[in-house]
This record gives structure tokens, C-alpha cells and sequence, in this order.
């Protein structure tokens, strides 16, 4: 249902360099560059980021990428702390949500909670 979705983010640059980071476990990466706009998906654009065009701050959003397994959450995880993410959730099962959700939370560099998130069961 979902063709994309931006987020604005007061640093392009090292927004861009914490997702090109995150997102490379899970498949993810770099596609297209429009200035400071950028583009990430698998095969076209999907997630993107751009600077705050609107008055005030940037509001939190909260974002979950598909990872196709537990190991990819795990990578997703070290990859975000390695480029200074604050941990929300280590990765752990969320059996409230169902039985075999895998999932991890950061709060990326502008405040929004990224997840990675693996449905099936191990």
C-alpha cells in the first residue's frame, strides 16, 4: 500500500551516513541523490531523506525496515549503535505483537524511532 515515505532531518549529510550505514544489513542502500535529497531502497527508492523545508524542527516519525531474518535485526542493531544511535530495544521477540516478532529500536540522529523487524519465526 506504501510507495514511499520521506522524513526531514536537520543534517542531510550525516543523516545520509547513519542510514547508508543501518540499512546495509538489511539489504538496503543508496539509490538516488537529488542535492540534499536522498533516495534508499533495494530496487527503487523507497525511504527518503531531505532537510527541514517546513518552520520549526523536524517531528519524530517512527520507521520499521523489513529485515529477511533474525541476523539481519541483530546487524541492523550493531550498525546503529556503531554510528552512535541511542538503543530504544535491544533485539528481543515481541510476543505482544505475535508470536515470532524479532525486532530492535534506535532513536536515530534526528530523534525518530528506526526499527529493524523479522517476522519469521526461528
Amino acid at each position: 500500500m506504501i510507495d514511499h515515505i520521506s522524513v526531514q532531518v536537520d543534517d542531510p549529510a550525516a543523516s545520509a551516513a547513519f542510514y547508508d550505514r543501518v540499512l546495509t544489513p538489511l539489504g538496503g542502500k543508496r539509490l538516488l541523490d537529488f542535492g540534499d535529497v536522498i533516495g534508499y531502497g533495494t530496487t527503487q527508492p523507497t525511504f527518503w531523506i531531505g532537510p527541514v523545508t517546513t518552520e520549526g524542527r523536524a517531528r519524530e516519525v517512527h520507521i520499521a525496515f523489513t529485515a529477511a531474518d533474525r541476523e539481519g535485526v541483530r546487524a541492523f542493531h550493531a550498525a546503529a549503535v556503531a554510528a552512535g544511535a541511542e538503543v530504544l530495544h535491544e533485539p528481543r521477540v515481541w510476543p505482544e505483537y505475535h508470536p515470532s516478532y524479532y525486532g530492535a529500536f534506535v532513536r536515530d540522529l534526528d530523534g525518530n524511532n528506526v526499527e529493524a523487524v523479522c517476522h519469521v519465526a526461528e
